[in-house]
Order: structure tokens, then C-alpha cells, then sequence
């Protein structure tokens, strides 16, 4: 298999934004104080529950402002006025609508992600999540302000918001399968 220039400069990107994850990853699980964000020994699982749901409301915060920037392109453009039912997004909101479109669908997989890691991480791994959390802001904002300029550009944004939900759940499987 061939990958034209484009795509392996798609592939570099996401490789950088994989190693930029591990590293914040990697860097805030040792140095990161628990009590710094909220985090105490004595947390149950409900207590961790609300810990993430907490720290995911940065998450719901980006995507409604998503939605409050297609809001407002509609409000200004009457081609788009009318509403998606009736014809596809217009030049104006078709950018938002797509970042929104992929936000909704990291948001779910995130929070879920999330939700899962506060029921088997225990103690000071719980940083993870306000990490997680981090990493998906910083690529949310990097995919959306690259979305126009080329999928090279976007490709860094995405992979920054996508490697850490997949490893999420990779972590979260196999504490799972090992019996936490």
C-alpha cells in the first residue's frame, strides 16, 4: 500500500499528536497532585462519577458553543435559515456544522470513555480524567481552527482528540478484564 503526500503528512500529524498525548499523559500521571484537582483517597464510585462528570463539563461547555456558533450563522444568513431539514448547510455554516457534527461524536465517545475510566481508576489515577479532559480541548480547538485550511490541517486536532479517547478505553478494558 501507497500513501500519496498528503497522506503521510496526515499520518505524521497524528503521530505527533499521539506522542503529544502520551507525553501529557505520561508527564501529568507522575507529577500531577491529586488534590490539585479534586481528587481524595477516600473517593467511591459515585464520588468518582461526579469527579469526571465534573471535569466533563469543559466538554459540554465546547460543544455548545458548537452549537451556538451554527446558531448564530443561521440566524445571519438567510440561506440557511430555514434549517438543516430543508437543504444541506450553506457556505457560511457549513465549517461549523461539520466541526459541530464531529464534536457531538467525540463528546459522547469521550464522556463515555470517562465515565467508564471513574469506575475502575482508584486514587491518584483518577488525574487521568483532567488530563483526558485537557487533550480533548486542545484538540477540539486545533481541529476546528485547521478545518478549512486542509485535512493535514485538521489531522493534528482530530488524532489529539481521538488517541486519548481510544486509549481510554483501551485502559478501561483491560482493568476491566483484569478483574477491577
Amino acid at each position: 500500500m501507497s500513501f500519496d503526500q498528503e497522506q503521510r503528512s496526515i499520518v505524521l500529524q497524528s503521530a505527533l499528536a499521539v506522542l503529544l498525548s502520551a507525553a501529557v499523559l505520561g508527564a501529568g500521571y507522575l507529577w500531577l497532585p491529586p488534590d490539585g484537582v479534586g481528587i481524595t483517597l477516600a473517593m467511591n464510585v459515585a464520588d468518582r462519577l461526579a469527579f469526571a462528570l465534573k471535569w466533563d463539563l469543559l466538554m459540554f461547555l465546547w460543544l455548545a458553543g458548537c452549537v451556538g456558533g451554527v446558531a448564530q450563522g443561521r440566524f445571519w444568513n438567510s440561506v440557511d435559515r430555514k434549517g438543516s431539514a430543508f437543504a444541506p448547510p450553506g457556505p457560511a455554516i457549513a465549517v461549523r456544522a461539520a466541526v459541530l457534527h464531529n464534536s457531538l461524536e467525540q463528546t459522547v465517545l469521550a464522556v463515555g470513555a470517562h465515565q467508564i475510566l471513574a469506575t475502575v481508576l482508584r486514587g491518584a489515577e483518577l488525574v487521568l480524567i483532567p488530563l483526558l479532559v485537557l487533550l480533548y480541548l486542545v484538540g477540539r480547538a486545533t481541529f476546528a481552527a485547521g478545518y478549512t485550511a486542509s485535512p493535514i490541517a485538521r489531522a493534528f486536532g482530530m488524532a489529539l482528540t481521538g488517541a486519548p479517547i481510544a486509549f481510554a478505553y483501551v485502559l478501561a478494558a483491560g482493568l476491566i478484564l483484569t478483574g477491577r
